[in-house]
């Protein structure tokens, strides 16, 4: 082949490569060209919207870029990822959400899954489910609580924050692997669950670590196991699944970071680092670990294993008939 040729062939290989924003340095420019678009599903003000513009701040550091956060709630966050998933697919519209956001609320509300709009670019923080009651409950530690259970079905009352929040699936979960039968208790939302709770007519409760964790340090409640695979930094103390002896899973909530399938694999890669040093920067970590969460930066290939393992656990409360639509 001759020179000439073979220059021909280079000059028009980087050019479709640069067309095609397959080079690190062209994704990297494009995202500090314009605004990058955060899409929160929820309302502000609570703890998944502090946590995105937490974050969402960081990433716009790394890009040197601007990050606008727009909340759009609704539908148990359908509404937030429907708005995302009509976006061009060229990695500035990002949807802040989980498995729960894409999938759980549509299966409860009969509408189709999301999941397959979108591509997971990375796992943000969690926040770990615990098993708490009131301080001077009877009950001291988790085997005596799963013993109990086993000797005597529906003996123990457990409530939930309402029907398919991470609390309930967390606690259906449990149940399952562990062959035992509560008296589970829906509630609407935590604040009357723990009024039930601290007066004596509830006896436990599964609670995210980021609002229970004042009241526990408060002493006001004693918390008797995190449903996570390893022990909360914020309570050492408190036993996980694999001390207990139970089948290990993750029952916390999470907040990761999608954007649209069609996205080109490279974009998401430049997305994924910027969010993973974004995850690392100091300021970041610290604010997040104030919220009661726990910071977890992945590559994308783990959120994606992540993800499959919280499906197949819902699937499985699928199949046994203990998760249903409303």
């Amino acid at each position: 082949m001759s020179i000439d040729r073979r220059q021909f062939l280079y000059r028009g290989l980087l050019t479709s490569l640069f067309a095609m924003g397959l080079t690190r340095e062209g994704a990297a420019q494009d995202f500090s060209s314009r605004p990058i678009k955060w899409i929160v599903p929820f309302a502000p003000g609570g703890n998944y919207d502090v946590t995105g513009r937490i974050v969402a701040e960081g990433l716009a550091r790394q890009f040197k870029a601007t990050v606008v956060v727009e909340n759009r709630p609704g539908a148990g966050g359908v509404v937030g990822g429907e708005a995302a998933a009509n976006a061009p697919a060229d990695g500035h519209t990002l949807l802040m959400g989980s498995f729960n956001t894409l999938f759980v609320s549509p299966y409860m509300a009969s509408r189709p899954s999301m999941v397959p709009l979108f591509a997971p670019i990375g796992l943000m923080t969690t926040v770990p489910m615990l098993v708490v009651t009131r301080k001077d409950s009877p009950f001291n530690d988790m085997r005596t609580v799963l013993e109990q259970a086993r000797k005597a079905p529906g003996s123990i009352s457990f409530g939930h924050a309402g029907n398919g929040t991470m609390n309930h699936i967390t606690l259906m979960r449990l149940q399952l692997n562990e062959g035992v039968t509560f008296n589970i208790i829906p509630y609407k939302g935590t604040g009357p669950a723990m009024t039930d709770l601290l007066s004596g007519q509830l006896e436990l409760y599964v609670d995210q670590l980021s609002t229970s964790l004042a009241q526990i340090r408060a002493g006001k409640l004693k918390a008797l196991a995190a449903l996570s695979l390893t022990r909360v930094p914020q309570l050492p103390d408190v036993p996980d699944l694999k001390d207990l002896g139970c089948k290990p899973f993750d029952g916390g909530t999470t907040a990761g970071l999608f954007t649209r399938v069609e996205t080109p694999k490279p974009i998401i890669t430049r997305l994924n680092e910027a969010l993973v040093a974004a995850l690392k920067d100091p300021a970041v970590a610290s604010n997040l670990t104030e919220l009661g969460s726990v910071v977890s930066p992945t590559t994308v290939e783990e959120f994606t294993a992540y993800l499959k393992d919280q499906e197949a656990g819902i699937m499985a409360l699928v199949k046994a008939g203990m998760f249903k639509p409303e």
